[in-house]
């Protein structure tokens, strides 16, 4: 698996919207809505991150031919 830049676009972006939509939460005084927003935008970036490292290990595996 090559490793692409568009996983780094990718999370970036999510930070801005997760930021944005945050701050607009709060100053619409909403502040459970921003943290629940927050909170789901750093799941889906642990997910992203999670399958990145399971992709490392399986290729880690395969390299060195281990079982």
């Amino acid at each position: 698996m090559v490793m692409n830049v568009d996983i780094i676009f990718k999370i970036a972006a999510i930070g801005i919207v997760v930021t944005i939509l945050n701050q607009v939460l709060i100053e619409a005084g909403r502040k459970e809505q921003a943290m629940l927003t927050t909170l789901v935008g750093v799941i889906v970036v642990l997910t992203m991150v999670i399958n990145l490292v399971t992709d490392l290990f399986d290729t880690v595996k395969t390299m060195f031919q281990l079982y």
